[in-house]
């Protein structure tokens, strides 16, 4: 049920963006820390949606559809903007490519296993990646703005290094099991074979016509 409270908090990480990026414009001190608070509490969502319908019960089929979209808009929306306002220049940008790659590649990855109805679970390193993706993000947002006798910006894309060589790891491993079943032979499912008509039922047909 889309009204459920897990997807409707994977809903606000959607309807969060417009918000965050339009914050992105506003060159003001609390701008930067409003759009860090908003990014803040759509990656706390990302962990209670998936608890709260794991124990309530309420997984269901859109929720496993928005989630990971939800996620990846965030952070690929979060990443433009970074570039864009000149928040994340030079080699820096570097592990945020890896990053949105890596987000195609699994996408692409989660889509052909479902087609053949095998799943990919999260693994550990993932979810580390993850965390440490979103906190770089966080203050990354901040950037300048954060406290003048801390390092804010060095911080973050240390982080955000962090989290892209995390990336690539995470992303062969996805690629190397994934690649398993692409070497697969499976059979092909047999054509349905058209039941046979009764003897009785057939004159039956003819005698009514």
């Amino acid at each position: 049920m889309l009204t459920s409270l897990p997807n409707l908090l994977t809903l606000s990480r959607i309807i969060v963006i417009p918000i965050i990026i339009g914050l992105f414009f506003v060159r003001e001190h609390w701008a930067a820390w409003t759009a860090c608070g908003l990014f803040a509490l759509a990656a706390i969502t990302d962990y209670f949606d998936g608890y709260l319908a794991r124990s309530w019960s309420q997984v269901s089929l859109v929720g496993k559809f928005l989630d990971p979209i939800a996620d990846k808009l965030l952070v690929a929306a979060v990443l433009f903007m970074l570039v864009a306002v000149d928040k994340l220049s030079g080699v820096a940008v570097l592990p945020a490519v890896v990053i949105l790659l890596r987000e195609v590649l699994v996408s692409g990855l989660r889509e052909f296993l479902a087609g053949i109805r095998v799943g990919m679970p999260v693994s550990k390193l993932a979810k580390w990646k993850t965390a440490i993706q979103m906190v770089a993000l966080g203050i990354l947002i901040v950037g300048d703005d954060g406290p003048p006798n801390l390092p804010v910006q060095a911080i973050g894309e240390a982080g955000l290094w962090a989290a892209g060589l995390l990336t690539l790891i995470t992303g062969w491993d996805y690629m190397r099991a994934g690649w398993k079943h692409m070497n697969e032979e499976r059979e092909p499912e047999p054509d349905p074979v058209a039941r046979p008509v009764e003897p009785h039922a057939a004159t039956t047909a003819r005698g009514a016509g």
